[in-house]
């Protein structure tokens, strides 16, 4: 019995995630990956926003954030708004690791679409076409009237 598009879709996405994850050779650690993913995201964000958007402690952000820094992959600045927090942001280096990381991941899919028929390919640019407007409808803020 089928769960519903959206429930199908999501698990159909983080099958393929885990095949890319598994078959790729990437410049960090998956978790590190998409942390880094988060916070270009972001543009710039305060640890305890990361936790809340990650579902983690603030604690464990934290180191998570160090080792990133530590790899010269984000930056910390201070929080204009407040004195007392840091915003951290994606640096160059870190840009050019998430390119990277994004192009191995996608190189180990690639003999699997292309398997596909040039009209499925098709149907699929398409869809991923719906999929990131769908994605930005959901990240664009809401206006009240």
């Amino acid at each position: 019995m089928s769960q519903g598009l959206g429930a199908d879709l999501l698990a159909v996405v983080a099958r393929l995630n885990r095949l890319a994850t598994q078959r790729a050779r990437l410049p960090l650690p998956f978790a590190q990956a998409r942390l880094l993913s988060t916070i270009e995201d972001q543009g710039e964000a305060r640890i305890s926003d990361l936790a809340a958007l990650d579902h983690c402690s603030q604690p464990t952000m934290t180191n998570q954030v160090r080792r990133l820094e530590e790899a010269g992959l984000v930056s910390r600045t201070v929080d204009p708004s407040d004195g007392r927090a840091v915003l951290i942001r994606i640096t160059p280096k870190g840009v050019e690791t998430l390119r990277q990381a994004r192009v191995q991941r996608g190189a180990a899919i690639d003999p699997y679409l292309e398997r596909l028929t040039p009209e499925e390919r098709a149907t699929l640019a398409t869809a991923v076409g719906i999929l990131r407007r769908l994605l930005d409808e959901a990240s664009a803020p809401v206006t009240t009237r």
